[in-house]
């Protein structure tokens, strides 16, 4: 086991030890997830296989995975899919470690969906690619992203200090345009984007790879 840990990334640690608490914090703005959640399934069909990169402890998962063929919710933090695993959930869904540069056994998808995980990558470039290479002609890519470049500057200082203290993830403080553009520059084509909740700064995000 301690050579396991000292091979985890200090991301994965950060989610590993915050796990449990992070699974029993409550959500600030339930209305506003339900109408995210409302939308997506909106977007989803029957016969779909779905990618979740980033599912942390699994409740957007069992939510939606009634709605499609099969649910894949993945996440690079074991200790994370324990608690996932450990929850209700249906047949047609699967739960696994798997970061997002390695979670697309399976593939390709018809939809794959990123809630606030593209703000932690490593490399969001390679993970776009990655998507985008993993996916079917007209499948979908539903995001929903913090922009940390757009929040005022006390709160970029806030988080900077956080993250120092050890109680924040490290992100990458892109501004909204400069997300666009990335999933632009990988392949995809923009059809809709929304703000759910107060936070302009967390846009919901969804785009469709062509056809040909």
């Amino acid at each position: 086991m301690e050579g396991l840990e000292m091979s985890l990334s200090k991301q994965q640690k950060f989610w590993n030890r915050i796990a449990g608490r992070y699974a029993a914090r409550p959500l600030k703005d339930m209305a506003a997830y339900d109408a995210m959640i409302g939308d997506v399934a909106s977007r989803l069909k029957p016969g779909d296989h779905v990618l979740e990169l980033g599912c942390g402890t699994g409740g957007t998962a069992i939510r939606l995975a009634p709605h499609v063929s099969h649910w894949t919710a993945t996440d690079f933090s074991a200790e994370m899919i324990k608690i996932a695993q450990d929850k209700p959930a249906g047949a047609n869904q699967t739960f696994k470690i798997a970061d997002a540069e390695n979670a697309y056994d399976g593939g390709p998808f018809d939809v794959i969906c990123a809630f606030n995980v593209l703000h932690l990558v490593e490399n969001q470039p390679a993970t776009l690619a990655q998507i985008f290479a993993n996916m079917k002609p007209g499948g979908l890519l539903i995001s929903k992203t913090w922009c940390f470049a757009d929040l005022k500057f006390k709160f970029r200082l806030l988080f900077r200090a956080l993250q120092f203290a050890g109680l924040f993830p490290a992100v990458k403080p892109h501004s909204i345009p400069e997300l666009r553009q990335s999933i632009i520059d990988a392949g995809f084509e923009i059809t809709d984007e929304r703000i759910f909740g107060k936070y302009p700064q967390n846009p919901y995000i969804v785009a469709r790879k062509p056809e040909t």
